[in-house]
């Protein structure tokens, strides 16, 4: 009975002494757990160009057809490379020749040869396409406007982002009597683009903030009128932060 007693007055002790098992969620007893989804922007000068551009050619022999779709290209492409465009910077796109069945047309062929042209230097966009159209360009396409090191012209997105969520955590901490006392996870929500457009601003939302870095347009060239704008790019953040009161 004695050595009975002696266990069951133990147990309480030897319960306490137990390694608690952690709190998944990452937070420690006393802690408070805060989640907080934020978003950030940014705005960058497009530097590169992609137009989608050819030649359609019709003739009475599918030799002639091919021989005045290859006669109209060259003198494109001479007007793309005097525009300082080099080969690695054109690509085909679509290459056809065909037999029309149907129309007027009937028994005739047809040839096309369609390419995408990577252009770099946006004050020349207006004029190259003012150029490939006079050297007998009859399909034309675009300009699809990009961003060519998206990371680095989306970092000051990421900061902003993490800020946003930082400064919304405190504000609940402060309303809550809590203070921030350490980031237990960040989650990256991914970008999205936001359609190229002029620089206007835009209403935000409670959890973004906007950071624009863009330098000014370049002065407008000789040729088919062309404005770059801006591309814009939000990124989300997901932050979980530990509180405890303040």
């Amino acid at each position: 009975m004695r050595n009975l007693a002696l266990a069951c007055a133990l147990l309480p002790l030897l319960a306490a002494c137990q390694t608690r098992e952690p709190d998944p969620r990452g937070v420690e007893p006393g802690e408070t757990l805060l989640t907080i989804s934020a978003t950030g922007r940014a705005d960058s000068r497009p530097d590169e160009a992609r137009l989608r551009l050819g030649v359609t050619s019709q003739g009475p022999s599918a030799g002639g057809a091919s021989q005045l779709n290859r006669e109209k290209m060259a003198r494109v492409t001479e007007a793309l490379t005097r525009l300082g465009v080099k080969p690695d910077d054109l690509q085909t796109q679509n290459l056809s020749l065909q037999r029309i069945d149907h129309g007027k047309e009937r028994g005739q062929f047809r040839a096309a040869n369609i390419v995408e042209v990577r252009l770099t230097d946006m004050a020349r966009v207006g004029e190259a396409v003012t150029a490939v159209t006079e050297a007998g360009a009859n399909v034309l396409g675009g300009p699809s406007l990009r961003v060519s090191d998206r990371e680095t012209a989306n970092r000051s997105a990421y900061a902003a982002a993490y800020k946003a969520a930082r400064a919304r955590a405190e504000a609940y901490g402060e309303a809550a009597g809590l203070k921030i006392v350490r980031v237990v996870n960040i989650v990256d929500g991914g970008e999205y683009g936001v359609p190229p457009s002029p620089m206007m601003r835009m209403e935000m939302d409670a959890a973004a903030v906007q950071t624009s870095a863009v330098a000014p347009p370049p002065p407008p060239e000789s040729g088919t009128p062309f404005n770059p704008g801006v591309n814009r790019t939000e990124v989300r953040v997901r932050v979980d932060f530990a509180l405890e009161p303040a």
